[in-house]
C-alpha cells in the first residue's frame, strides 16, 4: 500500500472512512481482495503471504505501507506484510501490539503502519520509532513519515475533508485515480533520480513496470462494514459488507 486517506469521527454515520491505492511492480503476484481461511478479508501478497490491508470479521483493520529510502533498503530484510496478518491473527489492542513490535522493528524495512481496534487508531513510523494516536480528523499518507506534507497526501487529505456525501462512491474514488504530477520544486528526494519521483508524486501511478494495482474504499461503523475494492487496468470492483462481530 502506499497512498492511504482516513476521515475519522468525521461522519456520524461512518465514523471511519479509509481510502488506499497499492502500488507495486505488475510482475509481483497477488490475489485480489477475498475471505481468507483465517477470517480475514483483504488482499494477499502470492510473493510472501502477507497483505497491505485486511481486516477481520470482529472489524479490526490493518493497513501498512513501505518508507521509501533507497539508501536503508536491505533485500534480505522479512517481508513487511506479515505485520498485518500478526496483528489479525491475534487479539491484542493496537497499542499492546504496538508495543511488541516496537522494540524488533528496525529487522523491517522501514515502514508506517496503521491499527486500529474498533475503539483506538494508531500510527506508526518505524524508521523514527514515532507513534500517534489520531483523534477526530482527516488524514492521509504514503511512503514517508505519518506528518510529511507530500503533494499527493496534502491533496486527498483536502479533497477527503472536502467530501460532502461520505457515501458517494465515484467522488471518493476520484481522489484516488488523481494522476497530476507534483510541480518540480515539491518533489521528495527519496534516492530514485528526478524522472521517477515524478511519476511517483501522482496519487495514480501509471507505468508498464510499476503502477496503482488497486484501489480499495471502506467504510466502517459497529453496526457494519464495507469494503471495495478496485482492480486496475479492468477497473473491476468486489464488492464486500458484513457485521462486526457476526461469523
Amino acid at each position: 500500500m502506499c497512498l492511504i486517506g482516513l476521515a475519522w469521527q468525521q461522519h456520524p454515520q461512518w465514523p471511519l472512512i479509509l481510502l488506499a491505492n497499492r502500488d507495486e511492480f505488475r510482475q509481483r503476484p497477488t490475489a485480489e481482495a477475498q475471505w481468507w481461511p483465517e477470517g480475514w478479508l483483504g488482499g494477499r501478497d502470492l510473493q510472501a503471504g502477507g497483505s497491505w490491508l485486511a481486516l477481520g470479521r470482529d472489524g479490526r483493520l490493518a493497513a501498512l505501507t513501505n518508507v521509501r529510502n533507497v539508501a536503508d533498503y536491505r533485500a534480505e530484510a522479512p517481508s513487511r506484510g506479515e505485520l498485518v496478518t500478526a496483528w489479525l491473527q491475534g487479539q491484542l489492542s493496537s497499542a499492546d501490539y504496538l508495543a511488541q513490535l516496537r522494540p524488533r522493528a528496525r529487522q523491517y524495512n522501514g515502514f508506517n503502519l496503521l491499527l486500529f481496534d474498533g475503539q483506538q487508531l494508531l500510527a506508526y513510523h518505524s524508521p523514527s520509532d514515532q507513534l500517534q494516536a489520531w483523534g477526530a480528523g482527516t488524514y492521509a499518507l504514503s511512503n514517508a513519515g505519518l506528518d510529511t506534507p507530500w503533494y499527493k497526501t496534502l491533496g486527498l487529505q483536502q479533497g477527503l475533508s472536502a467530501v460532502a456525501q461520505p457515501e458517494d462512491e465515484a467522488a471518493l474514488l476520484s481522489l484516488l485515480t488523481d494522476r497530476q504530477f507534483a510541480p518540480d520544486a515539491q518533489l521528495p528526494d527519496t534516492g530514485l533520480g528526478l524522472a521517477r519521483e515524478r511519476a511517483l508524486s501522482a496519487r495514480f501511478i501509471e507505468g508498464e513496470a510499476y503502477g496503482t494495482r488497486s484501489s480499495c474504499l471502506l467504510w466502517w461503523s459497529p453496526s457494519q462494514v464495507r469494503f471495495h475494492e478496485y482492480q486496475w487496468p479492468s477497473a473491476e470492483v468486489a464488492r464486500f459488507s458484513f457485521v462486526p462481530g457476526r461469523p
